[in-house]
């Protein structure tokens, strides 16, 4: 099983919730997934205003399926300036919002575990980090309703196992989680690169975060 990048000649899927969904059979997916305390409401209902705002303003509808596609004819700097909507909440999950319970190593080594669990035989696991407050992976070998699945049961089983370990209840995830179309080996070799570089951007000292990285780097050569 090795990773795989976009095929623009083979079939995409989009689903939607809050936020849109792109996914291809096979392919390779960056995810990004939050706890539920990570990110103020308010800041996170601003968020959403601001860039729907944007959307609008650049004549784009947000209910449209192919608003994502929509972007990528807009001038390159449009393009680079709505980044910043992506870039604003990366800050926000790294400044440490809430209990970031996952700064406790026993707990992030139960995220760490399930991860792993299915590695090889339903998916090919690639580089991931820990965060306290949030998980980033790259992950490949699935399609898009299958990925999601996953994501769910990675987040089910997770949240239950770690609740009772700290005897608490109650949500321990944000429902929904970011998830990004791995395009290219380019961009898959600079999303391993954010993983590793993202401990050191929110100034974590070691044992605060638990990152884990896939040997060989190169992704053709990752195969098992």
């Amino acid at each position: 099983m090795a990773f795989q990048f976009f095929n623009p000649a083979s079939r995409l899927s989009v689903s939607h919730g809050n936020l849109p969904h792109w996914g291809q059979e096979g392919a390779t997916y960056f995810i990004t997934w939050r706890m539920a305390d990570s990110v103020p409401s308010t800041i996170w209902k601003r968020w959403c205003v601001e860039r729907d705002d944007w959307l609008v303003r650049h004549n784009i509808d947000i209910q449209s399926s192919t608003w994502r596609t929509q972007i990528e004819d807009l001038p390159e700097t449009s393009r680079r300036d709505f980044k910043r909507f992506t870039r604003s909440i990366e800050k926000e999950l790294d400044a440490g919002h809430g209990s970031c319970l996952l700064r406790q190593q026993e707990m992030a080594k139960i995220v760490a575990e399930a991860l792993h669990f299915f590695d090889t035989s339903r998916y090919i696991l690639g580089d991931f980090v820990i965060m306290p407050n949030h998980v980033h992976v790259l992950v490949g070998g699935m399609g898009r309703d299958t990925m999601l699945k996953q994501v769910e049961s990675w987040k089910r089983w997770t949240a239950a196992q770690i609740n009772k370990s700290l005897g608490r209840t109650g949500r321990f995830w944000q429902v929904e989680s970011f998830d990004h179309l791995v395009r290219s080996e380019l961009s898959f070799q600079k999303l391993r690169q954010y993983i590793a570089a993202n401990p050191g951007s929110a100034r974590l000292k070691p044992g605060e975060y638990l990152l884990w990285q896939r040997e060989p780097a190169s992704p053709n050569e990752a195969q098992k």
